[in-house]
Formats: structure tokens, C-alpha cells, sequence
């Protein structure tokens, strides 16, 4: 270890000791401290905290021995420009430090050149993606995100459909080639096609999951009493469902089948159903169904289904019709926002 850099790192940086020890064994060569004082002067005159350092350093040690001029501030500006506001420089780098360490010309500026040709000119867009994958661009080649870009684009996915998946899942991006055509396979397999808009979601949803996970919840809905060809269906409609929890799924199933009284085939063929949540939409709607069917308010019946997809605001348009009632549906619909009365005796002990 390098005894001066392990004590800087500790008693000046608050560095814990397996880090700073982990730092100073690699760099124990580094014989002056000059280089990397000036590093931390500078990080911390960019609002950096020495925890904000730390984790910098833990992702990437080497910015402490950086040349401020030559290294860290011409990419810091790089990124300036492209709208990263003054004070959310600490936060990102600190989660994205591996930035830092990459050729300003030959990899961050045409690695974001290709990223901005699919997310278009919005940079906020791009700063997601780098807050929702640490290590993009970083830790990727250039070639392998230009041929993972044209191989989506071969398979249909282009314009908004390429960029909502980049902002989604930029790991998708990342995969090795062989491992993405595997994944696009396996959405075809299940009947996607190629020109399919809805292939997109299902290469979502089998990036998400594994292939164990994805066939327990094919499993799943089967032992709910779906067919092979209802689940294919349902997948092919709503990719996302498979996303959905299990317990979600199985409470969602119970809920339209016994107490709405849905056919399955109906719940197979509206499976987007299975995605709303229970306690804030399904239930608080089914409720109010309930009081206007039993005060016999509607003139025509009103599908439930159609309730379901109709917008907040609309379907407070639609209780609001009703003026003489309007009180009681709506404690019905926001009943599961107050609370009971033995919540509140529990609150008052």
C-alpha cells in the first residue's frame, strides 16, 4: 500500500479504510500527492461532497490522479453543454464517474452522436438513460451500440419505438449481439412478428424477465383456467402483463372472474385488465357501478369494461352527472383514501 495516499483518503476525504486501502494498494507506485489534491480541489469546487468522491472513486479510482485541464474539465464542459446544470454535477458523476475515463474525441463525443440520432435532440432524454444504466457508454464499444442500433432497426423497431426502448431499457443496448437476436427469438417464438408494433414491448418484457420467470407466469395463467391460445393471446396484446407480479395477477384474476362475473374469455381478450391496480382503479370503480345500478341511475347499462378505460378526469365527468349523488359516489370512488375508523382510534391510543 501507499502509506501518504491511504492516510489523505481517511483522514482528509473520510474515505472508509477498505477503500482507501483497496485505492492506495493499486496506485502504491503514485509518489506525490500533488496530482490528486488537485483532482479533489477541483471536484469540490464543483459541489462534490467527499461521500459524493468516494463513491466517484469506488466506480473509477483513477479520476484522483487525473490532469484537471487536460482530463476532467473538458469532459465535464462536454457534458455542460449538453444541459448538465451545475448542480446536478456531483449527483451524476458520482454514479457515472466512468465517464470521466474515456477518450473525450474518440468515445464519449461519437458515442453520444449515435445516441442522440435515436433519442432525437432532447438531452434530458439522454441524461435518463444514463440515470437509469451506470456504466452506458462507458463500459460499451461504439461498434457494438451502431450494430445493436441496426439490428432493432432490421426487426421493425425504428423512430419513437427505438427511442422509447432506449430510454426504458438502454441494457438492451448493451447486450452482446448474439445474446439481443436471442432475445428478439424468443419474442418472435411466442407469435410476435417483425412488423408487429407491439414487438418492441415484448422484447421489453423478455429482457425483464427470465426465461424460468416468464414461463411460471405462463404457468401461472393457466392454472387459472386459461388455454395455451389464451395466453398467447394475452402476451401478444399486452406484453407488459408479464411484468406484472404474481400475486397481482392471481388477486386481478379472482377479481374479474368472481366478483365482476367476466368471462374468461373476455379477461383473455382485454388483458390490459390484469395491469390496472385494484385498490386505486378496478375496486373504487366497481363501487360506484354498484350504487348506480342498484339506485337504477343509468338509462343504459354503461360496460364496466368501458368504465375501466376511460381517464380519470372522464370518469369523474361521469360521476358528476349525476348531481343528486354525486356525494356518495364520489366517497365511494376515494373510499380507500380515508381512513377507517379503527385506523384512527388506533392513532388516538
Amino acid at each position: 500500500p501507499n502509506p501518504p495516499l491511504f492516510n489523505y483518503l481517511v483522514k482528509d476525504l473520510n474515505f472508509d479504510e477498505i477503500q482507501a486501502f483497496s485505492i492506495s494498494n493499486r496506485f502504491r507506485k503514485v509518489k506525490s500527492l500533488e496530482k490528486t489534491q488537485s483532482a479533489v480541489n477541483f471536484l469540490q469546487s464543483l459541489g462534490f461532497s467527499n461521500a459524493q468522491i468516494a463513491s466517484s472513486a469506488r466506480l473509477a479510482p483513477q479520476i484522483l490522479f487525473a490532469d484537471v485541464e487536460n482530463v476532467l474539465r473538458p469532459k465535464i464542459k462536454f457534458f455542460q453543454d449538453l444541459g448538465l446544470m451545475e448542480p446536478h454535477i456531483p449527483k451524476f458523476f458520482s454514479m457515472n464517474s466512468t465517464l470521466l475515463t474515456c477518450s473525450l474525441d474518440k468515445k464519449l463525443i461519437p458515442s453520444v452522436q449515435l445516441v442522440k440520432k435515436v433519442l432525437g435532440n432532447n438531452n434530458e432524454d439522454l441524461f435518463k438513460v444514463f440515470s437509469r444504466c451506470n456504466g452506458f457508454i462507458a463500459r460499451d464499444s461504439i461498434l457494438k451500440l451502431s450494430r445493436n442500433i441496426e439490428y432493432l432497426e432490421s426487426c421493425g423497431i425504428v423512430g419513437s419505438q427505438l427511442s422509447m426502448l432506449l430510454r426504458r431499457q438502454p441494457r438492451i443496448f448493451r447486450l452482446r449481439e448474439s445474446t439481443l437476436r436471442n432475445l428478439v427469438s424468443r419474442a418472435l417464438d411466442r407469435g410476435f412478428s417483425t412488423d408487429s408494433r407491439m414487438l418492441v414491448h415484448a422484447i421489453h418484457t423478455m429482457n425483464c424477465l427470465s426465461e424460468k420467470t416468464f414461463k411460471k407466469k405462463w404457468e401461472l395463467l393457466k392454472s387459472c383456467g386459461f388455454s395455451e391460445n389464451d395466453c398467447a393471446t394475452m402476451f401478444r396484446k399486452a406484453p407488459g402483463l408479464f411484468r406484472v407480479s404474481e400475486e397481482k395477477l392471481k388477486l386481478g384474476i379472482e377479481f374479474f372472474i368472481n366478483a365482476a362475473k367476466f368471462n374468461k374469455d373476455v379477461v383473455a381478450s382485454h388483458p390490459f385488465l390484469l395491469m390496472y391496480s385494484l385498490e386505486d382503479r378496478v375496486i373504487p370503480r366497481y363501487r360506484v357501478m354498484q350504487i348506480i345500478k342498484s339506485k337504477r341511475l343509468l338509462k343504459k347499462d354503461r360496460s364496466f369494461l368501458y368504465i375501466l378505460d376511460q381517464t380519470e378526469i372522464e370518469f369523474l365527468e361521469f360521476i358528476a352527472r349525476f348531481t343528486e349523488d354525486v356525494e356518495e359516489l364520489l366517497i365511494a370512488y376515494k373510499a380507500h383514501l380515508f381512513p377507517t375508523s379503527s385506523s384512527s382510534e388506533e392513532e388516538a391510543t
